[in-house]
């Protein structure tokens, strides 16, 4: 990754104040505004920064169950890719991760009502290839990582990203 302390000031300053407006980074930077222009054109040409999108707050939409899946799969040849793929399809489906340990797949969803919840349960369970899930419902968001260089300070993202030594 070839970053810099500007671009690490960029990207603090989008996830800190989730603002897309290159005039109020500019102003919270004290990098001039069409550094900021050329910075960001950058950071997306690399990947780093990966859209414009805005970011919708699914319980306010009107998803506020946030439901954790657990997913032990029948391990064969292929498996990883073809439960993987089942599970990206299912409406309501957030996140998947590919797991280790105990369990094979993690799959968040956000659901509207418990009515919701059943038929992603009766989902899972009636899909080929899954041999038990275990769920989980939340109670409350403590923190969610939609912006996650909010969870880094400034020094730690200069000594991960900017030490040369390692």
């Amino acid at each position: 990754m070839d970053v810099d302390r500007k671009d690490l000031r960029i990207l603090k300053a989008i996830a800190d104040e989730e603002t897309r407006s290159p005039e109020r980074i500019a102003e919270l930077t004290n990098v001039p505004l069409s550094t900021v222009h050329y910075r960001i054109d950058s950071l997306q040409e690399r990947g780093i920064i990966r859209n414009d999108h805005y970011d919708i707050d699914m319980a306010a939409l009107g998803f506020p169950i946030t439901f954790i899946v657990e997913v032990i799969a029948e391990h064969g040849e292929g498996y990883r890719e073809d439960v993987g793929d089942r599970l990206l399809e299912i409406d309501g489906v957030t996140q998947v991760y590919f797991a280790a340990g105990d369990t094979d797949f993690i799959a968040i969803s956000q659901l509207s009502d418990r009515s919701m919840v059943e038929s992603l349960v009766s989902e899972f369970e009636s899909m080929d290839g899954v041999v038990r899930t275990k769920s989980t419902f939340t109670i409350s968001t403590l923190r969610d990582g939609h912006e996650p260089l909010q969870q880094y300070s400034m020094e730690t993202l200069v000594d991960e990203l900017l030490d040369q030594e390692r």
